[in-house]
Parts: C-alpha cells; sequence; structure tokens
C-alpha cells in the first residue's frame, strides 16, 4: 500500500433519491469511492440498484439506532423506539438503557442483526460498517455490531479521531470544536476494534465540517493528508429531502466532490484511493 491512502464516503446513502443521485455523480466524476447504505431508509432498493451499476463503488453498512426506522417492526423494539416508531432521538437516554437494562440490549442485538441481514440479502459484499453519529463509539453498541459482524464478515469500520492540525492547515484560523468529550472514547474505540483484527482508518475527515465540507476545505485536506489510512466522508446530495438535516449545504458537498481542483489534486497525488476492501 502507498505511504498514503485515502477513502472517499459518502453516508446515508439511501436516504432519498437526492442523496443516490449524487452518490453516482460523485463516483462516475468526481472522488468518491464508497459509500455507506441504510438498509431501512426510503430510497434504499434503488440505492442498490445504483450500487450495482456501479460495481467499483464499494458500499459498506450504515447502522442507524438514532433518528430513523428501525428494519424490525416496532414491535420487537419498543425500548428503542418512540410513539410513532421510529429511532428515539435522546441518544444519552438511549445509550442509558442499553447499558443498564438487558432486556433493551437484547433489543439492540436483535436488531443490529437485521440491519445486517438485510444488507446481506443485497448481495452486495460488505465494505465496511459505520452508524449513523458515530452511536458505534458507545461499547454496548460496539459490542453488538462486533458480535453480528463475526456472522456478516466484518473487516473495517471507522472511528472519528480526526488530527486538527490538518484541519488547522487546510484553513488557517478556521475555529475547530473541541474534541475533548469525544476523542477519549474514539481512541478506546480505536485500540478495541483494531485487537478484533478489524482495518480502521488512522485519521477521519468529517466531522468538524459534517454538513459544510467545501471544495477549498477538501482540496486542503487533500494537500495535507497525513501517511497512512485516511477516510474523508461527506454527505453530498444534489439538494434538501425529506428528512435532511438542517443547515447542511448538501449541493456544496457534491460539489466539492467534483470539483476540477479537487478531482486533479487525487489524481495528481501519490495516494492510493479506493474503498476499504482495496486496502
Amino acid at each position: 500500500m502507498s505511504r498514503k491512502a485515502l477513502i472517499v464516503t459518502a453516508d446515508d446513502f439511501g436516504a432519498a433519491r437526492e442523496v443516490n443521485d449524487a452518490v453516482e455523480i460523485a463516483h462516475r466524476d468526481g472522488i468518491l469511492t464508497a459509500a455507506s447504505l441504510m438498509v431501512s431508509a426510503p430510497a434504499a432498493a434503488d440505492a442498490v440498484a445504483r450500487a450495482r451499476a456501479n460495481p467499483r463503488l464499494r458500499v459498506g453498512l450504515h447502522i442507524i439506532l438514532v433518528e430513523g426506522k428501525p428494519t424490525l417492526p416496532a414491535s420487537a423494539v419498543p425500548d428503542l423506539v418512540d410513539a410513532s416508531g421510529r429511532f428515539r432521538t435522546d441518544m444519552a437516554a438511549s445509550a442509558a438503557n442499553m447499558f443498564f437494562r438487558p432486556s433493551v440490549r437484547r433489543q439492540l442485538e436483535a436488531e443490529v442483526e437485521a440491519q445486517f441481514d438485510a444488507f446481506r440479502a443485497t448481495g452486495l459484499i460488505l465494505d465496511h460498517v459505520n452508524t449513523h453519529k458515530h452511536f458505534h463509539l458507545h461499547p454496548t453498541i460496539a459490542s453488538a455490531i462486533l458480535k453480528s459482524g463475526r456472522r456478516h464478515d466484518l473487516r473495517a469500520m471507522r472511528v472519528p479521531l480526526e488530527p486538527h492540525a490538518v484541519l488547522a492547515k487546510a484553513e488557517p484560523g478556521a475555529k475547530l470544536p473541541s474534541a475533548l468529550v469525544t476523542a477519549p472514547w474514539a481512541m478506546l474505540s480505536r485500540a478495541r476494534l483494531r485487537r478484533a483484527g478489524l482495518r480502521v482508518p488512522d485519521a477521519v475527515f468529517g466531522l468538524a465540517w459534517s454538513g459544510a465540507m467545501t471544495a477549498k476545505r477538501v482540496l486542503g485536506i487533500i494537500e495535507n493528508l497525513p501517511e497512512g489510512l485516511t477516510e474523508l466522508y461527506l454527505h453530498p446530495a444534489t439538494g434538501p429531502y425529506e428528512g435532511s438535516a438542517p443547515g447542511y449545504a448538501y449541493a456544496d458537498e457534491l460539489a466539492a466532490l467534483t470539483a476540477p481542483r479537487v478531482v486533479e489534486a487525487v489524481r495528481n497525488a501519490a495516494i492510493a484511493k479506493g474503498g476499504f476492501a482495496d486496502f
């Protein structure tokens, strides 16, 4: 492997046709190499069809346990969902229930297994796993994923450890959010996943500028890419869609992935490119 390797991932594949359109465009005309599929999202079937039509696009599982629809019937996971049958949005309370209540852990494990099963049913090769809002930093959720992953050929996961020194070079003077809360959990998670034999990136970018990855920022990261395996993740879409996050510049992130200067920088640099399966 090259001293510098890059995976460029689109999250929320399957959330809407606007996302799927952007994934296909960014893979065909830009630098996108991978996408993370939401198996129970409204446009999941369309996303699978596009993945089959683009066999070089590496596809992984984007596990949803917050702000989304479960794969199992709501009646099978009553402690994970609210009155509308969707996952609860109070992550702290949900995490506490999963940790302290065995019955909730069983529901969690069943739902995670159902999402793995749904991915397997697509016939796609599982490139990686990550979770919505990086909920797998919770050790109970990580345990459920590892347990199911052993049966589903899980080989790689994302852990959001973002080198702020690179961000500062990419955008001098940028005000960056503190990582004091997430970094210790992420470091513990990375060590645990690597002990389990999974491939975990050495650096991940997309957290501080989530929903605001401009072409300038992406170019700055590429020009200052650290050695080792790096994952850069974005949320491209052709525009807002039902359930999209307020304030996210979806179209700008698509434009960043296809900007000629970004494409040229990746092409000319001594960077190996692909999905996790390629490394």
